[in-house]
């Protein structure tokens, strides 16, 4: 008998009645890839693309050639990574907070991704540029962006340098390599792949990296970008953060037939790495490789960071609804911060104590910049600022006709 035709739905690991299953994951062990030349073609990046970059292995050792590659790493930098990392988590949490007081409106929370963002950004230079999504917040705090504007933002009150023109968690500051945040996420790619011709056409020695989630990269715009890119090979690195979720949909519903999202940049003929994306010491060093490889012509790269969003896409959403309740602590490849942590005291470089006295240190601070943000306003305690302002940044000069409303306006 002929079989009728039937189409597949992907179903996640676990429903929310169901324990959290993660056995389909192929996890390789640390180190067992090699670094491959700064010159690598799609044709011989299979493995890289199919495979995951791991620097850390369970106990805490940086081990392989990716560990080689970055053994000359200033012991400050690590340092500098964990603390990075506890400041963003410890913004994330009062901002939560804040939300769920009313005094914001909206936020998301990158809880679990922030080793990519916090290890990406400390190998880029000043005048590189990001492409963002609105999980990538990480990338200001590694390029020492004000807590008070960051969180100002937040708020749109007095402290907002953007005075309240854009949505919450969507930031945006030029002078620290960050793009402004478009709400149609896909967008930021084509757009970091023509501020990379830009820069190759200027001779100028900077980057551009565009960044996507899963779920985006069902988007037309994912797919322009990647021809473009690999068309004319500007220096862009392009980053897909695989967390698993888009939204409340599986990331199987965009993976498609692919076994990775990095094969997929494979099929443009653009080479393409896997990385375990909870190993600070992993990303760090997939970064500075592929900074190094864009900077040196030789260019576009795509990497896909595979982790896990362990907390609600954003404050609207309950993840309850479509995953078990334990399962980030499910998740086979740990928390970053806790595996940074483990193997820095693994190499004497920290201790229980010191992360304890650091964890406190850095929520006394960002608390002490969060209420300081908000006295100039909130949600509960508004403050708002002049009607006049939204005359400002439109146009370089202003027409007679702003000009008149202005004046009528009483300003």
């Amino acid at each position: 008998m002929t079989q009728k035709p039937k189409l597949t739905f992907p179903q996640p690991p676990a429903r929310p009645d169901e324990a959290p299953d993660f056995s389909s994951i192929d996890i390789p062990p640390a180190g067992a890839l090699d670094v491959p030349p700064l010159d690598l073609q799609a044709s011989d990046s299979r493995d890289y693309a199919n495979g995951m970059i791991r620097v850390l292995n369970d106990e805490g050792d940086a081990v392989g050639p990716w560990a080689d590659y970055i053994a000359d790493l200033d012991p400050d930098a690590l340092l500098q990574g964990l603390r990075d990392m506890l400041t963003m988590r410890a913004v994330d949490q009062r901002l939560l907070n804040a939300q769920r007081q009313g005094k914001t409106s909206f936020y998301l929370l990158c809880t679990g991704e922030e080793a990519i963002g916090c290890g990406f950004q400390r190998q880029l230079d000043q005048g590189d540029m990001n492409f963002p999504t609105y999980r990538q917040q990480s990338l200001l705090i590694a390029a020492d962006y004000p807590l008070r504007d960051l969180m100002g933002q937040i708020y749109s009150n007095e402290c907002d340098p953007l005075e309240g023109r854009q949505l919450p968690i969507m930031h945006s500051s030029r002078d620290y390599g960050f793009f402004s945040i478009s709400g149609n996420l896909g967008t930021q790619y084509v757009q970091a792949v023509g501020w990379a011709m830009a820069n190759a056409l200027s001779n100028n020695g900077q980057i551009a990296a565009g960044w996507i989630g899963d779920g985006a990269t069902a988007s037309n715009d994912f797919h322009a970008a990647l021809l473009s890119a690999s068309v004319y090979r500007p220096p862009v690195i392009l980053n897909i953060v695989n967390n698993q979720w888009a939204i409340s949909t599986y990331t199987g519903v965009a993976t498609g037939g692919s076994r990775t999202y990095a094969s997929r940049a494979r099929g443009y003929g653009i080479p393409a790495l896997r990385v375990d994306g909870n190993d600070y010491l992993a990303v760090a060093a997939v970064s500075k490789w592929a900074v190094e490889r864009a900077r040196a012509g030789h260019g576009p790269v795509a990497i896909e960071w595979f982790t896990y969003r362990v907390a609600a896409h954003s404050t609207s959403d309950d993840p309850s609804a479509y995953r078990p309740k334990d399962e980030a602590s499910a998740w086979p490849l740990g928390d970053p911060v806790e595996r940074l942590k483990a193997h820095l005291i693994q190499i004497g470089l920290w201790s229980e104590e010191r992360h304890v006295q650091a964890q406190a240190e850095i929520l006394d601070h960002v608390t002490t910049v969060q209420k300081d943000v908000e006295s100039y306003g909130t949600f509960v305690n508004p403050k708002p600022t002049s009607p006049s302002t939204i005359f400002k940044g439109v146009y370089a000069e202003m027409p007679d006709h702003l000009r008149r409303q202005r004046q009528e306006m009483g300003f």
